[in-house]
């Protein structure tokens, strides 16, 4: 269907001929800098909006030239065109649908950046953020995250740092599909009951977005694969687990490896996330010097959970996984972060660093692993 235009307006196609022409118009992108940053019209000519005014003469010297105006769908390029004339440049145009219907009938742009045209409009409602834009997107292209368990926490976690964009995602899950899990593992389908959930979340991330390398473990996080697991090139960690003893291994392993983990726990309708980054925040035993006895810290299993809760705080376990990759905002170090599902409130807690603590304080004293399950009272 062809794009609509008004007296002032010329379509796509019609742009392209008069470019071909041997006295061609001058083709001016009228988008920011940072929309220009992601893909132009070549032959283009940059001027951005709030600089017509001031600039024009020095882009285009004769006032009698033809001028096509361009912007991202051809709103602004149109509303520049009074102030063309008032500066005398009277035989000017704006593209009708602006780059958007260019690219949409396949017409070239070119990108000053690395990514191609099919990552540029995948990532294009990130490259407008001034916080993300082109360098970030690399960045997060070629960051890895390691999530510890593809249950609740881990699955919107996942799915999210995957539309994001984030290139090499680790999966760390010894557990198979159960029915049970379908009401809040967003990661998981009927289909895949039964299944290894590593395999299933590799799958359904790579349906979602193929710039994504998926690094499965079908293993349970051990005190013997800990170091291999994290010696592997991982940036961070975002820590699903459900249980203490896996949460005391990751916190000493990730402290000794010195990798931030975002940890996050559910349970019926609360939820808690913060970030430990090792010797700048506290870690999981500043917080958590002892875990609590058994019968006074149910699991999931045993006490129930809303199923929308693990996916409130697994996405603000993601949103803190892209805000340390980026290196922007506030990060929750040092800052426990509350949510009570039932009054929809949120409530944060300061956590100091422990100098006295026995894995990142100023004296250590557990420089090895432990027996955790033994540590947390729990069989093992």
């Amino acid at each position: 269907m062809a794009t609509p235009v008004g007296i002032d307006e010329i379509r796509p196609e019609q742009a392209r001929e008069r470019l071909d022409e041997n006295d061609a118009p001058v083709l001016i992108d009228v988008r920011t800098d940072r929309e220009r940053a992601t893909s132009y019209i070549p032959g283009s000519v940059h001027l951005p909006m709030a600089e017509v005014q001031s600039r024009l003469a020095e882009v285009v010297s004769d006032p009698n030239r033809p001028i096509i105006t361009y912007c991202a769908t051809g709103n602004r390029s149109r509303r520049i065109l009074p102030t063309l004339a008032a500066l005398g440049y009277e035989d000017a145009v704006s593209m009708a649908g602006g780059i958007v219907a260019w690219q949409a009938l396949g017409y070239p742009t070119e990108s000053p950046s690395e990514l191609d045209d099919e990552k540029l409009a995948r990532y294009s409602r990130h490259l407008l953020i001034p916080e993300v834009g082109i360098e970030g997107q690399q960045r997060l292209l070629e960051t890895s995250i390691l999530l510890i368990g593809a249950g609740g926490l881990g699955s919107p976690a996942a799915l999210y740092l995957a539309a994001a964009g984030v290139g090499r995602i680790g999966i760390v899950d010894d557990d198979r599909v159960d029915a049970s899990n379908l009401q809040r593992q967003v990661l998981h389908s009927t289909v895949e009951l039964g299944e290894s959930k590593a395999q299933s979340a590799r799958q359904t991330i790579e349906e979602l977005n193929p710039d994504v390398q998926v690094v499965t473990y079908a293993e349970r996080l051990t005190s013997e694969n800990v170091d291999r697991i994290l010696g592997e090139g991982w940036e961070l960690v975002v820590d699903g687990a459900d249980n203490f003893p896996t949460r005391y291994l990751l916190n000493d392993a990730s402290v000794w490896h010195e990798v931030p983990v975002v940890h996050g726990s559910i349970y019926r309708f609360e939820g808690q996330v913060t970030v430990f980054k090792p010797f700048t925040g506290p870690c999981y035993r500043c917080l958590f010097p002892q875990p609590p006895p058994p019968e006074l810290a149910p699991s999931c299993a045993e006490g129930g959970v809303l199923g929308v809760l693990p996916g409130v705080i697994g996405s603000l376990q993601a949103n803190e996984a892209l805000k340390l990759a980026l290196d922007i905002g506030e990060p929750l170090v040092g800052r426990l972060l509350l949510f009570d599902a039932l009054t929809t409130s949120f409530s944060e807690v300061r956590v100091r660093r422990d100098p006295n603590c026995p894995v990142c304080g100023d004296n250590p004293t557990i420089t090895e692993y432990i027996d955790y399950a033994e540590f947390c009272g729990v069989p093992a």
